[in-house]
Order: structure tokens, then C-alpha cells, then sequence
């Protein structure tokens, strides 16, 4: 009986932290300069049919000390995973004998603005696959290596380093290319679809109550253009899909299967709500 008048209040507090006027506070002004050199665009013109006018990074609704982190490279301790993946780019793997450079190159050069067009269609599969995704089938068809567990450190690493290739590139993903459209429409759907005991969709947050604070946490409209990123709460780089199940988790309704199609909808969306900004790979955030 406890049970089930404490659920309810705990929905309804929830709901009171979310709407409290006093709570509010906008993004602050500032610019994103990566070690005093590099401007990156952190506010952009809304593409057609965005729910809000202008969108903007999650890094202006942070601290002044988290969005210092981000400026500086040698603070950034995200950079570590960069570091590691450029090992990993030039190590050897797999029966075929091959490393991604083996057929790749230079990535300063072969995957420039390479992260800021995904998740990409990829007619083989028959749907949209995300980086992570590409990288294990280099590593299968090509390498003739395992592909990586899900979140495995090495996987982190790698796609965050292939992503630190795109660093300022507008994110821009192409709609046109085979069924996208239809997994953009699936996306939006999830988007906005609440779940779990908590009844919250990502628009409960990150759009209808978007630069209010819930639980000391400023609630950004959830761009996706810094992941992966490193999160302060986790002390450890996350990659999208993590923080998606973790959203997902948090409402308190059954955490999807990492790269399910659900999800990759939901990449397709949230990517593209964020187009025009700058990719921050690895952005810093709490």
C-alpha cells in the first residue's frame, strides 16, 4: 500500500521540480574557443520543421568551470581517449593482419568531417548504422576481427577519435539517402512518446522544460553534437547509446538493447535536431 501512494508523489515532485518557474535560467552567453585558437559554432539557425527556432549546445548550459574543461585540451580528460584511440587507429588486428590505417590512412586526413555525417544509410544493411556500428564491420569484413562488445573501452575510444576528426564540423545528416526519412520519422516518434513509471518522454526535458533545473542539472534541448563525451557524474567518457539507456532507465521503463533500431531512430533524430552546431567530440559535460 506504501508503494503505491509513494510513486505517485514522487511523479508529482518530479513534476513540481520540472515546472517551477523560479527553477528557470537561460544558457549563458559565451563562445566555445578549443585552446584559444579553434571557434566552434554553438549556436545555429534551426533546420525546417524544429520545434525551436535556434538551437544550441549543451555546453552553454553548463558551469563556468565544466565548459573551461572543454576549452582546454590538456584539462580535457576526454583527450586521454583520443590518445588511445590513435593507438588503436595504427595497431594491427584480426587474421586479414590489417589496422584501420592499413586501409585509412592518415585519419587526420581520411576522417575529416567524416563523424558529422553520421548515422549514415548503409544499403548492405538496410538501415541506418552510427559509427560504432561501422567501426565492427571494418573490424569483421575487413579485419577479420571480433567485433567490440558493446561500450568496451577500446570501442569508446576508437569512435572518439575518429569523431575528434570532425572537431568544428557542422553536424549535416542526410535525410535523402535510402529509407532515412522513415527511421527520422520512427525517431521523432520515440522522441516524444513517454515511458516508464515516470511517464517522461526526451521532450518532457530537453523540450517542454528546456533551461530549467531538475536535481541541480540544467536541462539543455539534449544536443547530441559533443558525444562521445565525457561525463563528470560518471568520470568517464559515455557514449551516446549509454546516455540514451540511461534516459531511458532513469524514467524507470525497460532499458533497450544498445544499437537496436529503436535507438538508432532515435540517433537518426536527435542528430539531425542538432544540425548546424559544431561537433565538440569529446565534448565535457555533468
Amino acid at each position: 500500500m506504501r508503494l503505491r501512494t509513494i510513486v505517485p508523489m514522487a511523479v508529482g515532485i518530479l513534476a513540481v521540480g520540472l515546472a517551477g518557474a523560479g527553477l528557470r535560467a537561460d544558457p549563458v552567453e559565451d563562445k566555445l574557443v578549443i585552446d584559444g585558437e579553434v571557434e566552434l559554432v554553438t549556436r545555429a539557425k534551426a533546420p525546417e520543421g524544429h520545434p525551436f527556432d535556434e538551437v544550441v549546445s549543451g555546453w552553454h548550459y553548463r558551469t563556468d568551470e565544466t565548459r573551461a574543461l572543454q576549452q582546454d585540451s590538456f584539462a580535457n580528460p576526454a583527450m586521454l581517449y583520443v590518445e588511445r584511440g590513435a593507438e588503436i587507429w595504427k595497431t594491427v588486428q584480426g587474421a586479414a593482419g590489417k589496422s584501420c590505417a592499413s586501409c585509412h590512412g592518415d585519419a587526420a586526413e581520411s576522417m575529416k568531417g567524416v563523424g558529422a555525417h553520421y548515422p549514415k544509410w548503409n544499403a548492405a544493411a538496410g538501415k541506418p548504422v552510427n559509427l560504432e556500428l561501422q567501426v565492427d564491420a571494418c573490424r569483421k569484413n575487413n579485419m577479420q576481427a571480433e567485433p567490440y562488445k558493446f561500450d568496451h573501452a577500446d570501442q569508446k575510444a576508437l569512435v572518439t577519435y575518429i569523431k575528434h576528426q570532425s572537431l568544428g564540423a557542422p553536424v549535416a545528416v542526410d535525410l535523402t539517402q535510402g529509407a532515412m526519412q522513415s527511421w527520422w520519422d520512427k525517431g521523432k516518434d520515440l522522441y516524444y512518446t513517454r515511458t516508464g513509471q515516470l511517464n517522461l518522454s526526451c521532450a518532457s526535458c530537453h523540450e517542454q522544460n528546456n533551461g530549467k533545473y531538475i536535481r541541480a542539472d540544467h536541462l539543455s534541448q539534449g544536443n547530441v553534437n559533443g558525444f562521445p563525451t565525457y561525463r563528470l557524474k560518471d568520470a568517464d567518457v559515455v557514449s551516446l547509446h549509454g546516455r540514451l539507456r540511461g534516459c531511458v532507465r532513469d524514467t524507470r521503463a525497460t532499458t533497450p538493447k544498445a544499437f537496436s533500431d529503436d535507438l538508432i531512430a532515435l540517433e537518426v533524430y536527435v542528430t539531425w535536431r542538432g544540425t548546424g552546431l559544431a561537433v565538440e567530440t569529446p565534448a565535457v559535460r555533468h
